[in-house]
C-alpha cells in the first residue's frame, strides 16, 4: 500500500506540494481504528520509542532504587533543547549516581535552546553531552546500568541494557523486531510496524495507575516542558491539550500520541521525513480525536498555519489532506 496524503501546502490557488505518510490508531485491544497508506509498513521509530526505552528502568527495579521522580523520568523520554531546566536537572542526576558527563555515549550536541547557545558563544564554550537532546534518556541508561552490574559501553546492542529495551520493546510492539539502526546518540533504535508501534501506545494508554508505562506518560504529562521545550510541537501541543495526552516526535517525520482516556495510541510516519508534515498529521489527527481544539494557537501553528513572506504578505497555507481528516 502507498502513502496517503498527509499534509498540502498551497500557494494562492495552486497545489504546491503535498507530502504523504502512514498512520494508524489503535485501541486497547490492539485492534486498528483507523489507518491511512500502510499499517504494515516497517519503520524505524526513532525517539519516538523513548518511552518504551526506558520501561526497564522502572521494571527492573533501578528507577525506585535511585529514588527517580517524575522529573527524571519525563527526561528519560524527553528530545529536549539543551536549555538550562534541561541540563541543570541532567547534572543532578549525574551527580546522584556518582557519574560524570564522561560516562555518556551519546556524544556532544550543540543546544537548539537560543539562551543555552549564545550562552556558550559569550563563554567561549563547546557544547558537551549534557547538551545532547537525548541526554535525559541515557542518564536513564546508565541508571539501570549501574543497577544491573552492566561495563561501560551500554549502547552497545549486546550489552545488558540495550537488550533490556529490545524486550521492552518486541514486549511492547507484540512484533519481533527485524531489525535495528543506529540512533543520532548512538543507542540502537529498533523498527517495527506502524500497527506494532500504535498498538504500544495504546497499551501505554490503558495501563493501570502505578506501572511503569502509567508513570512514564503520566510524568511526559506533568512536565511538557522537560520533554521538549518552548516553542516545540510537543510541548506546546501537550499543554494546549492541558496534559491529557502525550506526545512524542521522532526524527525523519516520526510522531506518536498516547491518549490515557480514550485508550488510544496513535503512531505515524512523514514518507519524506519532513517535521512539518508529521506536525500538521499529530494535530489533525488529535483534532478529529476531539482532544485538541483545532483553534488554539499551538494547534494553528502546525495545522491550517498560515505561511508569510519576508513582507508579512500572507501567501499560502498549510493543511491536512481531506483524507486525513
Amino acid at each position: 500500500m502507498n502513502p496517503a496524503p498527509f499534509t498540502e501546502i498551497w500557494r494562492g490557488p495552486f497545489l504546491e506540494s503535498v507530502h504523504s505518510g502512514h498512520a494508524v490508531i489503535c485501541d486497547d485491544t490492539g485492534q486498528i481504528i483507523q489507518a491511512w497508506g500502510n499499517p504494515e509498513a516497517i519503520v524505524l521509530p526513532r525517539s519516538s520509542s523513548k518511552m518504551i526505552q526506558a520501561l526497564p528502568l522502572i521494571t527492573s527495579g533501578a528507577a525506585d532504587k535511585a529514588g527517580l521522580g517524575t522529573e527524571q523520568l519525563a527526561l528519560s523520554c524527553a528530545s529536549h533543547q539543551g536549555a538550562a531546566i534541561h541540563t541543570d536537572r541532567v547534572n543532578i542526576w549525574l551527580d546522584t549516581l556518582e557519574l560524570s558527563e564522561d560516562d555518556f555515549r551519546c556524544g556532544p550536541q550543540e543546544p537548539s535552546d537560543r539562551d543555552a547557545r549564545e550562552g556558550l558563544i559569550r563563554a567561549g564554550d563547546s557544547p558537551c553531552q549534557i547538551h545532547n537532546n537525548c541526554s535525559g534518556k541515557h542518564a536513564g541508561f546508565l541508571t539501570l546500568n549501574k543497577h544491573l552490574g552492566g561495563d561501560e559501553n551500554y549502547v552497545d546492542p549486546s550489552h545488558l541494557v540495550q537488550r533490556a529495551c529490545l524486550d521492552a520493546f518486541e514486549e511492547a510492539t507484540q512484533e519481533t523486531s527485524p531489525g535495528f539502526g543506529i540512533d543520532g546518540c548512538s543507542a540502537p533504535n529498533h523498527a517495527s510496524t506502524l500497527h506494532g508501534m500504535a498498538r504500544a501506545m495504546a497499551r501505554f494508554a490503558a495501563a493501570p495507575d502505578g506501572s511503569a508505562e502509567a508513570r512514564l506518560h503520566q510524568a511526559m504529562r506533568l512536565h511538557p516542558e522537560l520533554v521538549a521545550g518552548e516553542g516545540r510541537a510537543c510541548t506546546e501541543l501537550m499543554r494546549a491539550m492541558d496534559g491529557k495526552v502525550a506526545l512524542k516526535t521522532g526524527a525523519e517525520g516520526y510522531f506518536i500520541a498516547i491518549l490515557p482516556e480514550q485508550k488510544l495510541g496513535i503512531a505515524l510516519k512523514a514518507a519524506c521525513g519532513t517535521t512539518r508534515a508529521a506536525e500538521c498529521a499529530i494535530a489533525a489527527l488529535l483534532v478529529k480525536l476531539g482532544v485538541l481544539d483545532a483553534n488554539h494557537p499551538a494547534t494553528l501553528k502546525r495545522m491550517n498555519a498560515i505561511i508569510k513572506n519576508w513582507r508579512g504578505i500572507e501567501t499560502g497555507v498549510l493543511k491536512p489532506a481531506a483524507g486525513l481528516t
